[in-house]
């Protein structure tokens, strides 16, 4: 049976949060058509100025837009751990475990982070909820400010279309009617910059610290287990160079942005080249295996049963 009107509950949750962050109230103008995708500071804006009613949707129905529930983000993290699970057994048993095994816990250890902060956040909602514009006094236009640092010459930059994609803060049609892919424009606090900074870096060397794990590992040649060394250890302490080097940038304060510009994108050039051998060599080493990694755990013996 459906819910009355009477007993729904507007009350703002983190799922609204998440809603809104991922582009879930569009803005339409006095003709009802789509003009802009809400950002979290220009609803306040809005709302604060009186030009548009605060958006009024329940929990229930921003989880009926999404496309995952707690049923399938359970199977995923049951299944992430199961495999975890059976690397574990292989260990204490003392059987072989593939540089691919290696590189599949890493990526699951990551879906037990995302999934673990990302547990109220809704899944591929595509039509977003409309905030009409009310306000006879003004224009949208009026109150969404949208710089452009690329001036007149955005559509002569090669790149620009890339740019677009990714969905760059400055540039007005990136964030008309959808989402940035990475967006900055929420403004942090000193302390919540740093907490979410020192955040990554530790997800980032957990990532790289797995892939150290297969450092023992047997490899078909020597080339490949240096290749694979050198590579985990990159990934483990780039982005900690990439930090460090921006400690030193503040220190010398006059450092030319062109520098700055060439060094960061050596780290992210020499992050994704280890990140490639490290792909590559995950199944270039499984043409020649021990012949314990051919070996099957009998589960039967392990699981308690009469």
């Amino acid at each position: 049976m459906f819910s009355s009107c009477s007993s729904l509950d507007y009350t703002w949750t983190q799922m609204h949060s998440f809603f809104l962050l991922m582009g879930g109230f569009m803005l339409y103008d006095a003709d009802r058509k789509p003009y802009h995708t809400l950002q979290p500071d220009q609803l306040l804006k809005l709302i604060g100025a009186g030009c548009i009613d605060a958006p009024t949707i329940t929990e229930n129905q921003i989880c009926d837009r999404s496309k995952g529930n707690v049923i399938s983000k359970g199977l995923i993290m049951l299944q992430a751990a199961w495999f975890v699970f059976q690397l574990i057994t292989r260990a204490i048993y003392h059987l072989e475990t593939t540089q691919l095994e290696a590189g599949t816990l890493a990526f699951a250890v990551l879906n037990f982070l995302t999934y673990a902060v990302w547990w109220n956040k809704p899944l591929d909602v595509q039509c977003p909820r409309p905030v009409y514009w009310k306000s006879t006094e003004s224009k949208p236009g009026d109150h969404t400010d949208e710089g452009n640092p690329f001036g007149v010459v955005e559509a002569l930059i090669p790149v620009h279309p890339l740019v677009e994609l990714i969905g760059w803060r400055e540039i007005p049609t990136s964030r008309k009617l959808r989402v940035p892919t990475f967006d900055g424009s929420i403004e942090l606090k000193s302390l919540d910059q740093m907490v979410l900074t020192f955040a990554g870096l530790l997800i980032a060397t957990i990532f790289g610290g797995i892939h150290c794990m297969a450092w023992f590992f047997a490899f078909f040649t020597h080339q490949e287990q240096v290749l694979w060394r050198m590579s985990a250890i990159t990934i483990s302490c780039t982005p900690w160079l990439g930090i460090l080097t921006g400690l030193l940038f503040v220190v010398l304060d006059r450092t030319p942005h062109v520098v700055m510009i060439i060094v960061y994108v050596s780290y992210v050039m020499l992050y994704i080249t280890a990140r490639a051998i490290l792909l590559v060599l995950m199944f270039t080493t499984l043409r020649n295996l021990p012949p314990d990694a051919y070996k099957a755990l009998s589960w039967t013996t392990l699981v308690p049963h009469m």
